[in-house]
Parts: C-alpha cells; sequence; structure tokens
C-alpha cells in the first residue's frame, strides 16, 4: 500500500494516471505532450507507476505505450478513482 499511495503523491503522476484511467492506450510522447513534461522525467514518473502495479507498458518501435493495469485490485481501483475524483473538484473549484 505504501508504494501505491507514495505513487498517487505527485501531481505529475496523478495527472498521467487520470489520463490513462479512461481505458485507452496513451503513447509516452502524448502524455509528454498533454503534462508539458520531458521524456526523462515522464518515464521516470511512468516507472513509478509501473512499479506500483498501476498501469502496463508495451514497446511499440520506439515509443512506449502506457495503460491502465487491468489486474489492479477492486479496492485499490475505488481508491484512485476517488482521489482522482477528488482532483477534479478541486481543481473545478479554483478555476
Amino acid at each position: 500500500m505504501q508504494e501505491i499511495l507514495s505513487a498517487l503523491c505527485d501531481p505529475t503522476r496523478r495527472a498521467a494516471l487520470g489520463i490513462l484511467w479512461d481505458g485507452g492506450e496513451h503513447c509516452i510522447c502524448e502524455l509528454m505532450e498533454r503534462l508539458d513534461a520531458s521524456q526523462s522525467r515522464m518515464s521516470r514518473h511512468m516507472k513509478v507507476l509501473r512499479e506500483a502495479g498501476l498501469v502496463a507498458d508495451r514497446r511499440d518501435a520506439q515509443w512506449v505505450r502506457f495503460r491502465r493495469n487491468s489486474g489492479v485490485a477492486p479496492d485499490i481501483t475505488a481508491v484512485i478513482a476517488a482521489v482522482l475524483k477528488a482532483e477534479n473538484a478541486l481543481e473545478q473549484e479554483m478555476a
């Protein structure tokens, strides 16, 4: 659990999870563009999410594509969904 909570504490990782949580597969280049992050920074963040078991990846030629890990336990999925929902609500409040 500590590894999952640590992975969720960073705003860039939460934003990446928010993108991936739609169930689609996203290229790291898309994540870099949408989150305004360098390739090395984005790769480090995705490594943390992958090691926490929250995302899965696959190579596609020179690109790496990420998706939500379908093997995440339902209770952990509920925690992540709640965190993402709360963050979206806070962002809307601030706007």
